[in-house]
């Protein structure tokens, strides 16, 4: 069976059942149905404070480089999540939610697959809670705003040449990444040069997974930059005095989902910026929860280690206080065969050769958590087509880089199948040191945060930056936010910048184009290589092989 058809044949229990196993009674609970619910407020303040006097072990899953094969990650967070309850450990996983986007496009949900699936599968994947909506509306009553105050008489004296906030869709639309507003004359606005991103990279995702309260959500939007006056002066989405109307469209934003595993487990799924334009992790309030009603707490972080647990360990981490136990790094021998060459078509045949020459993306991922002080495990996550020389070979090789190897088959078995994985995963979380830091300290120049990424994660030789996205790290620093985190955006095919560096590559320039501050998220993002922000449809889309039909049951989503 494909994989929705599986979550169709799945009965699900209602939520307040699943909230029950966690403590949390129905009354604490804004129904979206009988699966589906958002924690109240009064339940969010609750579950916050139990995280601060008493947290569970969070457990972070990441990734080698992302290949064609497919590597599965969320597949193994919620078969390893399974496995940790099969085995006796109150276990709560805390997921991203997917964008539109890669679900019509190329990529993918963010549900899983197989025996290891969070459900409502179809309604996660589509809607869900409406959160990414109401964000997109944010977003864009922000830009809206911005023009108006520009067409009233342009008050603040904001430059319409220097305005930095983009408009955003929950859509890959490769046609509005450039475009031209306010044309037709006077009455339709001022004319000027705009851009689109994706939602899930806008700003104002990040604010929302990175705020615990509605009073933190305020001051992070009265943060941004939109633009400066003519005077080149910064001027804040705050000084249109406006904060109020964006928090209440996100008042409900804010509050975390709850669903549950294929067996019945809970699950948070909340937020959903991309790792390789946006920092990558659900959201903070989501792993909180998790952390005051879980003993363990499974969480993961998008694409490979160099993306989403690089910005999860050196930017939500920092920001939140948080302290993760270990790390579980997700690899296919699919995928390392691809990193040494092989071709997809065949990647059915036996070939270690390949394998041990694609091994190499693994231990830079391996090598590069160690920089964290966190102990890891490799999930071998089991294809049908994997040899038990390969299998045998992988372990080999990942011991001889301090690294135990477990195989993984959460997605044909379940929890049962993650149970040997939990196992280990429980035995370094009680036996091995955690001594998590972030890569770098804050008050060490922007350029150079870049730098030491880009030497110590992407393994470059050195960076080399553009005279405008230096000029612009420089204002930057000149107006006090030298001290902020950076957010690398760069491809998520490569741990370099660029896509057709497969492997382990090293000694490469790394070229920064551009900068761009969040000074509302709290962090300046450096984009590298030709990375863009709105991604574009394939010439196939997934898109064409969804339908519905008349009782409303939904086919070929994955």
């Amino acid at each position: 069976m494909t994989d929705i058809q599986i979550a169709q044949a799945n009965k699900m229990i209602p939520i307040t059942e699943v909230a029950s196993k966690i403590g949390i009674p129905a009354e604490k609970l804004e129904l979206y149905g009988s699966y589906k619910a958002k924690i109240t407020f009064d339940e969010l303040k609750t579950l916050q404070q139990k995280a601060a006097e008493n947290p569970g072990k969070l457990i972070l899953v990441t990734a080698v480089t992302p290949t064609p094969a497919g590597e599965g990650k969320s597949t193994v967070s919620i078969g390893l999540a399974d496995g940790l309850n099969k085995i006796g450990k109150k276990t709560v996983v805390a997921l991203r939610e997917p964008s539109l986007g890669p679900c019509f496009g190329v990529k993918g949900g963010a549900c899983g697959g197989g025996y290891a699936q969070i459900v409502p599968m179809e309604d996660i994947n589509l809607h869900f809670t409406g959160d990414i909506h109401a964000i997109s509306i944010a977003n864009n009553l922000i830009a809206a705003l911005i023009d108006n105050h520009i067409q009233q008489g342009n008050e603040l004296n904001l430059d319409p040449r220097t305005i930095s906030w983009k408009r955003c869709v929950d859509l890959n639309d490769r046609a509005l990444r450039n475009i031209v507003i306010g044309l037709g004359g006077r009455v339709q606005g001022v004319p000027r040069e705009d851009h689109f991103s994706i939602a899930v990279a806008s700003e104002i995702m990040a604010i929302v997974c990175l705020s615990r309260t509605i009073g933190e959500l305020k001051e992070r939007i009265n943060r941004i930059v939109i633009g400066q006056n003519y005077a080149r002066e910064n001027v804040t989405f705050g000084q249109l005095k406006c904060t109020g109307a964006i928090a209440a469209l996100l008042k409900d934003v804010i509050k975390p989902n709850l669903v549950q595993t294929l067996e019945k487990n809970p699950a948070f799924v909340h937020g959903g910026p991309f790792a390789n334009i946006a920092h990558g992790c659900n959201s903070v309030n989501a792993t909180l929860c998790a952390l005051a009603t879980g003993d363990y707490v499974v969480t993961e972080a998008g694409f490979a280690a160099d993306l989403g647990a690089e910005k999860f360990l050196d930017i939500k981490c920092r920001s939140a206080g948080l302290k993760p136990n270990a790390v579980v790094i997700v690899a296919t021998i699919r995928a390392l065969k691809m990193h040494g060459g092989v071709q997809k078509a065949d990647l059915s045949k036996e070939d270690c050769a390949a394998l041990e020459k694609g091994f190499e993306n693994l231990k830079v991922h391996i090598e590069n958590i160690a920089k964290f002080g966190l102990p890891a495990v490799v999930a071998i996550n089991k294809f049908i087509t994997d040899t038990d020389e390969e299998v045998e070979l992988l372990k080999k090789l990942c011991e001889k880089v301090g690294a135990k190897a477990v195989l993984s088959e959460g997605w044909g078995k379940g929890g049962e199948g993650a149970a040997e994985l939990a196992k280990t995963v429980v035995d370094i979380v009680e036996n091995a040191k955690s001594e998590y830091h972030p890569l770098y300290e804050l008050d060490l120049p922007l350029a150079e945060k870049i730098r030491k990424l880009a030497k110590e994660i992407y393994r470059a030789e050195d960076v080399e930056f553009d005279s405008a996205a230096l000029k612009k790290l420089k204002t930057y620093e000149e107006n006090g936010y030298g001290g902020l985190p950076v957010c690398v955006a760069k491809t998520q095919n490569s741990i370099s910048h660029d896509p057709k560096l497969i492997g382990a590559p090293k000694g490469y320039i790394f070229p920064v184009r551009d900068v761009q501050l969040y000074a509302g998220a709290g962090f300046v993002v450096a984009l590298a290589g030709d990375i863009m922000t709105m991604p574009g449809l394939p010439k196939k889309p997934a898109a064409l092989d969804i339908d519905v039909d008349d009782d409303g049951i939904i086919s070929g989503l994955f």
